[in-house]
């Protein structure tokens, strides 16, 4: 819980409740674990049905479908306080709620929902979405995985990377080539036992370790025509329609991080004394806390108003992609800031300061760069094309 006084943005009910409840869990169940998380490279698969219990995976899910029926803003405060306790399962619950159950519940027809939907919500399954590949991130549509027509489906041969959940999900979003150019992309769904697809290599990363990301291998995996989520060849239409959710829920992950530097940091500079006085009590240390604390509730309010906007069905794809960047770089900032304020003690593990930055530098690579964000603000204002 916070330990410092809270900015109301009159967020609702619904979002309020959302917050105490996961905030609760986070803390009694995630956090005491978030080390050894991080140490072990774990993903603690047993949360994932008390997640669900909680309703946290079908928050944006209509109530008839066995989710929630609340908004992108209430689903933003959950992968907050997720993240806020680990920031690798927090990247791993905004994969599996959002990348893959949005997704389904957005392009999935009456069947796809029946049968998909219910284990992902209640967490029995979890989830997962496959795009990128080693020649094809930020350029998507020169993606190769290939998709050929047979009887009654199709044979997918190629493979996927950066797969965030891969090693652990059921059922799995996956983008296909099934003509050319970007009209010939079509989204499937993948069952983890189908023929032919396996997982390949464990990539090991810098940081958010404990939330798994492996490759994906398609050799001559037959999937049936009834699994085309959306319209054949319309994949990139289903692919753009999501990223500004995307990046809107995923840019609550760096709130989350920010928050816990917070908390490490304000009791860290109350209790600690140099020359005679708490560190607190200096100026420069002051400045940083301040810094800090402006960094955070700034990225709060874009990220917020964006959410809002979803919500509304007015988002703006430069919005949802500016809020995200400034979060992410805020984020950055915050950690390096916290490494600081604890001196020596936070260039150690010992502390968790230094897990913050190494988990936060994902959120300026993932769900396109910042580079590719900053391109996608300016191209809208400017006009250029």
């Amino acid at each position: 819980m916070s330990n410092m006084p809270d900015f109301d943005f009159a967020l609702g009910e619904a979002a309020d409740m959302i917050r105490d409840t996961t905030a609760r869990f986070s803390a009694d169940k995630i956090a005491p674990i978030a080390a050894k998380i991080d140490a072990e490279d774990w993903f603690p698969i047993e949360l994932w049905p008390q997640m669900g219990a909680l309703g946290l995976h079908g928050i944006t899910v209509g109530e008839e479908d066995g989710g929630l029926g609340l908004g992108y803003l209430e689903h933003v405060i959950a992968m907050e306080e997720v993240s806020r306790a680990s920031a690798s399962l927090g990247l791993s619950y905004g994969a599996h709620s959002n990348l893959c159950v949005n997704q389904l519940r957005r392009w999935g027809n009456p069947e796809q929902k029946a049968k998909y939907l219910p284990g992902l919500i209640s967490g029995e399954h979890v989830g997962s979405l496959a795009m990128s590949e080693v020649g094809a991130g930020s350029d998507v549509v020169s993606m190769k995985l290939k998709a050929d027509a047979v009887a009654g489906g199709y044979r997918l041969n190629g493979t996927k990377f950066w797969i965030t959940n891969s090693a652990y999900a059921q059922t799995l979003i996956v983008y296909a080539k099934t003509g050319e150019g970007s009209g010939g992309i079509t989204a499937f769904i993948i069952e983890k036992d189908m023929p032919g697809f396996s997982i390949g290599q464990k990539i090991q990363k810098m940081g958010m370790r404990g939330s798994p990301t492996a490759e994906l291998v398609f050799n001559d995996c037959f999937v049936p025509e009834e699994n085309i989520m959306g319209p054949l060849n319309g994949g990139v239409g289903v692919l753009m329609s999501g990223l500004d959710y995307e990046r809107a829920v995923l840019a609550a992950g760096p709130l989350g991080i920010m928050q816990a530097c917070l908390d490490v940091v304000l009791p860290y500079v109350r209790e600690r004394k140099q020359f005679g006085s708490p560190i607190g009590s200096f100026q420069m240390v002051q400045a940083k806390v301040a810094d800090m604390y402006v960094a955070l509730n700034s990225a709060r309010a874009y990220v917020y108003a964006v959410a809002r906007a979803c919500d509304a069905g007015k988002t703006t794809r430069f919005d949802a992609a500016g809020a995200i960047l400034l979060a992410s770089e805020n984020a950055v900032k915050c950690s390096l800031e916290a490494i600081q304020a604890l001196g020596g003690a936070g260039y150690t593990t010992d502390w968790p300061v230094e897990r913050f930055l190494r988990d936060a530098k994902l959120y300026d690579i993932g769900a396109g760069t910042n580079e590719i964000r900053r391109f996608l603000i300016a191209r809208e204002l400017i006009g250029a094309r």
